[in-house]
């Protein structure tokens, strides 16, 4: 019985959207009937997800959009300290987020930051106003060296759904990736990417553009993928 319990309390929110026509009483009384609780599940999410506003990021180019470089991320033949590389972690980021695999995505973080560090209660927090996060990831940029590390920037279009109203949610972001350079006494950890920073997307300046630059988007309440700056 409390089995049962639990299952139902999992459908109130899909029953939420669905109770405009009766579907939830369907549901709940095939529960009681001693329906198979997944495949009643199953069925109300996609009733509940066919009738939500669908998930339709902007294309590259586009107004909200990854800038259109026609150079998607590479899938195989890529070194692990090469700018492509720094772009892998990002996308393996996103993925785990998509997952909800939350403390393997903090992981790609650097350990000694104040995100990579944060306890993994409070980090796993940051994403409770999303119901599904998703991820474009664009090209990255030529790494730079200050001080003996080396960092990159990736380009990411992030969408998904409100928790609160299943409504889509789409913004652009960086991620600032940094790994030590091969110097003598580093180790193996130390020469591996890790995400230093994710913060409002600035587009690349274009000296031969004229001065009025679009400003950058500030960051969201709700953007729990942001770290601080």
């Amino acid at each position: 019985m409390r089995k049962r319990n639990v299952t139902t309390a999992t459908l109130l929110p899909l029953l939420l959207l669905a109770a405009c026509d009766g579907r939830e009483e369907s549901a709940i009384d095939n529960l009681a009937n001693g329906a198979n609780a997944v495949q009643v599940e199953n069925n109300v999410r996609a009733e509940a997800m066919a009738v939500m506003e669908p998930l339709d990021p902007p294309k590259p180019g586009t107004p909200g959009g990854l800038p259109d470089d026609r150079t998607p991320l590479s899938e195989g033949g890529i070194t692990p300290d090469s700018a492509q590389g720094a772009a892998q972690v990002v996308q393996g980021y996103y993925g785990l987020l998509e997952e909800q695999r939350f403390e393997d995505a903090q992981d790609l973080w650097n350990p000694t930051g104040p995100i990579g560090s944060q306890d993994d209660t409070h980090f796993a927090a940051r994403f409770r106003g999303f119901s599904e996060i998703h991820a474009n990831i664009g090209g990255p940029s030529e790494p730079e060296g200050a001080a003996g590390s080396l960092y990159v920037t990736v380009p990411v279009q992030i969408y998904g759904r409100l928790a609160t109203s299943g409504k889509p949610w789409y913004g652009l972001r960086q991620v600032v990736l940094r790994r030590v350079n091969d110097v003598e006494g580093s180790t193996a950890e130390q020469r591996r990417w890790h995400i230093e920073r994710i913060g409002p997307y600035q587009p690349p300046i274009d000296p031969v553009a004229d001065n009025a630059a679009e400003p950058a988007q500030s960051l969201s309440a709700t953007d729990g993928m942001a770290g601080k700056r």
